[in-house]
């Protein structure tokens, strides 16, 4: 049996014509060869697997080739091309910094870097992974790296560019590779396959090239797993049982049910992929990536972002022709939120099954193309159990701030300080709700006047209301305070331009201040409900008792500054300090 290589370094590139997904980098090195324009250091970062350390050694190669081609390719036949190939070249020496990162390993180096080369013009030092050298290693090597001998080329690679220190860096020429496309990553696992007599399909090269996530070695790594584990005859369902990662097809299956209102489907199908050992949260990393392609191939122009073959590609054109915009972006949203809320989640399968229902309920909101099929078991669950299961309301259209009452006709004589126009720009005004004018829509009695607000209360109903409200604040024990405020409190009953007022009177600024701020936009809609009219506004204000004298401080402000006007050792202490009273 003869023995056997791997393909990572079977197919390894030994030119720049032949390097994958590195065109910029390749085209630099080669103009600077041919115009004689070599630097005495280089640096070559980017992430594993995009050949940081191959791009190495084919520079190391064509630098030292005594007969290179037009392009400046090595010749493959003179003495220094044939000892590289074989392994045994005197002026390439590669170093890795992972386990040779110690003061004495770069002193042993640097007297190498005295001693020129045997055969070629040139000693290449290629040191890999060079950010796990020590400090000290580094500042050994600052000065030999800033001016080496003029036959000597360091090359420096490393995964981790942050790590390696600017007084380095400032040293070297830099170069950033990129993560190799999936789509160069599937032609190149396309032409391996052809010389090594694999049959096998777009949609498994393209899995295994998700899987390599940009990483040219990774990607034969697994190629050579794979052809292990099937044969020379592969298949898609083969490949994703090896590789374990999860099959598109859940991802439409799932998409189907939530345009369907489907939950239950959704929810089985959820377990489903438990049982087969998938990771939750890979699950839902898969649904949201799925739900981005819908996007994108919804969207005109944007089809070079998908990486799909072409059979693929035809699948999420339909799919993505029943969704709207507003139903992917919505479904995005949950997904993206149940992603980074997973890890916190108690219970993290719970988690994601009400994210899944939340996904199915969307379609009940009319965010889906009338194309998409009826959801079946939302419509079967209101029927069954009444209002357990709510579908969700219609998302609610942008529209203008309005005023907590309607506003009257107009009048010649309305004023700014009129107290019904008194919130349109207040903070209380702020507190508008869609809730608070759905209450304030069902308070409406059914007969109305032609205005559509009601009748105007008497004296009698506002009585009747306002002592039903305080029963109402009375009996929740977080309001009761607030229902003896209320029950203390004076109250008048005032008309103003075809309006009722409720003026009731606290007994300080900030009894006023709170209500206002939280409890005023509550008094108010619950009052209007309670007389059937929305001709009904409410104002707080402060009682003024001018027999009762000077009245006792109540806040800690006030009390705080009543006793520094009464003694004047804390007066003086507080000026000593500098200390600021609110």
């Amino acid at each position: 049996m003869s023995q056997y290589i791997v393909s990572a370094r079977k197919y390894r590139p030994d030119s720049f014509g032949s390097l994958i997904g590195q065109d910029n980098i390749a085209r630099t090195l080669s103009n600077s060869i041919k115009r004689g324009q070599l630097a005495h250091a280089y640096l070559f970062c980017g992430p594993r697997g995009v050949g940081k350390t191959t791009t190495a050694r084919i520079f190391a190669k064509m630098i030292n080739c005594s007969d290179p081609g037009p392009d400046m390719e090595p010749c493959g036949k003179c003495e220094s091309c044939i000892s590289f190939s074989e392994g045994r070249s005197y002026c390439i020496h590669e170093m890795d910094a992972a386990s040779n990162n110690s003061v004495e390993d770069i002193k042993a180096l640097l007297e190498k870097v005295q001693v020129p080369p045997q055969v070629g013009r040139y000693s290449v030092y290629i040191i890999d992974e060079v950010h796990m050298l020590s400090q000290a290693a580094f500042n050994a090597f600052l000065k030999t790296l800033e001016e080496p001998p003029s036959h000597a080329i360091f090359i420096l690679a490393t995964t981790e560019k942050h790590k390696v220190l600017p007084t380095i860096l400032s040293r070297c020429q830099t170069y950033d590779f990129n993560r190799i496309s999936v789509s160069d990553i599937v032609r190149n696992l396309k032409d391996i396959a052809v010389k090594e007599g694999v049959v096998i399909d777009d949609e498994s090269l393209h899995v295994i090239a998700v899987k390599a996530d940009g990483a040219m070695r990774d990607a034969l790594t697994i190629f050579d797993q794979t052809v292990a584990f099937c044969g020379n005859d592969i298949h898609y369902a083969d490949v994703i049982q090896n590789l374990g990662v999860l099959d598109y097809e859940y991802c439409f299956r799932l998409t189907d049910h939530f345009l369907a209102g489907d939950y239950g489907s959704a929810m089985l199908l959820f377990d489903e992929v438990l049982a087969k050992g998938f990771n939750a949260l890979h699950f839902v990393s898969s649904l949201s990536s799925h739900l981005r392609d819908l996007v994108v191939s919804r969207t005109a122009g944007l089809g070079s972002l998908l990486e799909f073959p072409d059979s693929l590609r035809q699948r999420y054109s339909e799919q993505a022709s029943r969704c709207t915009m507003q139903f992917l972006y919505d479904a995005l949203a949950i997904t993206t939120q149940c992603e980074s809320a997973y890890r916190a989640a108690v219970n993290p399968r719970l988690h994601i099954e009400f994210a899944l229902m939340k996904l199915s309920f969307l379609s009940a909101r009319g965010e889906v193309n009338p194309k998409a099929p009826a959801p079946k078991a939302v419509a079967e669950t209101a029927g069954q159990a009444g209002n357990d299961v709510k579908p969700a309301p219609p998302a609610p259209k942008p529209v203008e701030p309005a005023p907590s009452v309607p506003a009257p006709a107009p009048s010649s004589q309305a004023t700014t300080g009129d107290p019904v126009r008194r919130r349109r720009g207040s903070k209380t005004g702020s507190a508008l709700s869609i809730n608070s004018i759905m209450e304030e829509k069902e308070a409406v009695p059914e007969t109305q006047d032609e205005g559509g607000q009601g009748e105007l209360p008497t004296d009698e109903a506002l009585a009747a209301g306002w002592k039903k409200l305080v029963e109402k604040y009375a009996a929740m024990p977080n309001l009761s305070r607030l229902a003896s405020t209320l029950a203390a409190a004076r109250t008048e009953f005032l008309e103003e331009e075809g309006l009722r007022i409720v003026r009731f009177y606290v007994s300080n600024a900030a009894q006023k201040s709170w209500i206002e701020e939280k409890m005023l936009r509550n008094l108010e809609s619950t009052l209007r409900k309670d007389v059937s009219s929305l001709r009904v506004n409410v104002v707080v204000d402060v009682v003024e008792d001018t027999d009762a004298g000077p009245k006792a401080p109540y806040m800690p402000e006030e009390k705080a500054k009543d006793l520094i006007e009464r003694n004047n050792d804390v007066a003086m202490f507080v000026a000593e300090l500098g200390l600021d009273v609110k």
